[in-house]
């Protein structure tokens, strides 16, 4: 079987806006008050705004294949693990913002507290003990999904086989790992 590569899907149609997922994993993380590794975006019913028959795109960040992040980290700080996950050294991270500013997801902050900059890490620790990411195990509507999608029996992987679905800014040739299905109609749907 091939190696692991995490990744998550998303369902719009399923999201609500609750922010469950949001408050999930700043609780998980010891996020600090005002920042989040997490969101959830009003969009249009054709990905515009305004917000004209509104739908939720959630979201964090895209652990890309291609993490312009990780090319700009002069330290080496940011890294991508043979999972596909998309980490910080901590121990390492200088607190240049290089990183931030390089991410076209917005999926970084700097943390004022530590001095470096933090993003979501798909809850590696819960993972690696069998559980889900918090904001996926908490998700009301089931909108939020994790998995191997290398394995072809992951519900990951099999929701990606059954349904149409996109990536976000592709074009930018990061290969993000965030996939999103819509099931109405999309003008950018592939």
């Amino acid at each position: 079987m091939a190696q692991k590569r995490f990744a998550f899907v998303i369902e719009i149609d399923r999201c609500i806006d609750c922010k469950a997922c949001m408050v999930a994993c700043s609780v998980e993380n010891n996020v600090p008050v005002g920042h989040h590794r997490n969101w959830v975006k009003q969009i249009g019913p054709n990905g515009t705004y305004p917000i004209l028959g509104m739908h939720f795109e959630a979201g964090n960040c895209m652990h890309c294949t291609n993490p312009p992040c990780e090319r700009v980290c002069p330290t080496g700080a940011t890294y991508r693990r043979d999972d596909g996950l998309v980490m910080i050294n901590q121990d390492i991270c200088i607190g240049c913002k290089y990183c931030i500013e390089a991410c076209p997801y917005d999926a970084r902050y700097f943390n004022e507290e530590t001095g470096t900059t933090d993003k979501c890490t798909g809850c590696v620790h819960r993972v690696y003990r069998g559980e889900e990411p918090a904001c996926v195990a908490t998700c009301i509507g089931n909108s939020r999904h994790f998995g191997d999608i290398n394995d072809p029996r992951s519900e990951v992987s099999e929701l990606i086989a059954k349904n149409k679905y996109y990536t976000v800014y592709e074009e930018a040739g990061t290969h993000p790992a965030v996939y999103y299905i819509y099931r109405g109609e999309r003008s950018n749907e592939p």
